[in-house]
Order: structure tokens, then sequence, then C-alpha cells
């Protein structure tokens, strides 16, 4: 597996898709979630089918976690993301990134908003940028009734105590359901790929963002979409929408019959809204 070096030289690994084009940066969610659940089934990470150069973040697979907690903080780890971008030569990145990844991405474009080229950050959390009333409770009521959505809610409401990573997965596999608009076998067999870091998560959060970042993306030009899926419980889509309006290129694009994952649930529809963004002139 490749390397490269952190911004404290600890070697960290990642996966190199060779492609056409490119190379793109994928950044996984999770947080702290083993980057494999990215895939499509072609292998491909958001199918993408170009170059695609995906970290294994602080604490997943065989990047170590690190002993300062701090080290692997989303904020932190921008510094890890420009180390990657010299050791492949480029001066700007194009960045796709889920979830909570996409506070690594934000983290990056507002410490290095020169160094981005366009970025997509695929059903992001918004409420530590943005204030808005969240259309969430309406997408719940109108699914309320699916048990195992119903149970699913319950866990992502009052979370128990999580001491180990087997527990981390345990109560990831009961909030799963909810993470996609339906529940049928593809969308079962995609929630039990990419196993969870509890230290990489708690590290992951370590540090909280600065209080003007929402104001700091006013300094990124690059093109930015925001992709929110129609029926993610996840996020909503009101807060993604006031989030796309802080970068002065930001854009908002809704996939329809689709939750937190439309790689997964909408392949086709995803792959050529962002196949088309990555080529826009």
């Amino acid at each position: 597996m490749p390397t490269s070096t952190g911004a404290d030289d600890v070697p960290l690994h990642h996966d190199d898709h060779p492609g056409p084009d490119g190379p793109v940066l994928a950044l996984a969610g999770g947080a702290a979630r083993h980057p494999d659940y990215l895939a499509t089934p072609d292998g491909r990470p958001f199918g993408l089918t170009r170059r695609v150069v995906v970290p294994h973040l602080r604490g997943v697979s065989l990047s170590p976690a690190p002993a300062d907690p701090e080290r692997g903080s989303w904020w932190r780890q921008a510094e890890d993301v420009d180390r990657l971008r010299e050791h492949l030569g480029l001066e700007r990145v194009t960045i796709v990134a889920h979830s909570a990844g996409t506070r690594l991405a934000v983290a990056y474009a507002a410490q290095h908003p020169e160094r981005v080229e366009r970025m997509v950050l695929v059903t992001p959390p918004a409420g530590y940028l943005v204030d808005v009333p969240s259309d969430v409770d309406a997408m719940v009521a109108r699914r309320t009734g699916e048990p195992d959505f119903d149970a699913a809610v319950t866990a992502l409401t009052s979370p128990p105590e999580i001491t180990s990573d087997a527990e981390l997965a345990a109560w990831q596999a009961t909030c799963a359901p909810a993470g996609y608009a339906r529940w049928g076998a593809a969308e079962r067999a995609h929630s039990r790929v990419g196993e969870w870091s509890l230290a990489g998560s708690r590290a992951y959060f370590s540090v909280a963002p600065p209080a003007d970042l929402a104001e700091r993306l006013a300094a990124v030009t690059a093109p930015v979409l925001v992709v929110a899926g129609s029926e993610d419980v996840f996020t909503g889509r009101a807060p993604l929408a006031a989030m796309s309006r802080l970068f002065p290129d930001g854009d908002l694009a809704v996939v329809d019959r689709c939750g937190h994952y439309p790689w997964v649930e909408q392949p086709h529809a995803f792959t050529a809204l962002v196949g088309a963004f990555l080529e826009r002139p």
C-alpha cells in the first residue's frame, strides 16, 4: 500500500486507484470508518473512473492513531492532506468527500484556499457552520412506522456509552437503516462494509473549529458542489442549501429518492452529477 508522511513525519497510508484523469482526493467519513465503504460494486471510490487517491485517515487501517489526539482531529489532519498534495506533486487538489470527511475537506479549504481546484461535499453535516431550521423532522415523520427505521432513530437519539470498536460497530449497525431512503438488500450489504475506529473517531472531534470558520470559506473561490439526499435524515436539505451559500462559487444538488449514500442508492444519477461537475471548465 502506498504511503506518504504526515505533518509529523509519521507514515500514513493511502489507496491509489488508477484512471485516465485526476487525481481526485477522496475523503471518507464515519468518522474514522475504513474507506472501503466509498466503493461501488466495481471497486471504484464513489464510482469515479478517473484516478482516485484515498487516504486512510489517522487511526484507520494501517495509518496509526496519533499519540496526541489533537493531531488526529479533522482540523489538524488538513496538514496531512497538504503533505499528501505535495507527495502527489500537485499545485492544487480536487476533493470529493463524504459525511464527516467533508469536515476535513472544509478544514483544508479554509486553511489552504489557494490549493483547492474544486470540491464535492457529499451529504455533509452542516450544523457546525450554519444555523438554520432543519427539515429532518419532516423526513423522519414520513418514515415513522418502519420497524428498522424506528429502531435506528431511537438509537441515534439515545446513544449508549461506547468503550470499544466492537460496541461502536454494533451501535452503527443499529443506526444504519436511517442512513438510506430504503432498507433493501444492497443497502444492508453496504452498511456492513468498513470497520470503525473508536480512538480515531474520538480524536477526529477532539478540536473545536475556529469561531470564524464559516466566514473563512468566503476565501474559497474554487467551484464547490454540495450534494444532498432528498431523504437524508442525518443531514436534512435546508442546512446543506445554507452551507452551499457560504462558498462564492457554491451550488447545491439534491439526489432524489436518496439518503446519506447517493453513490450506493442512486449510482447512475450520482456519478452523472459528479462527473459533469468535475469535467466542468
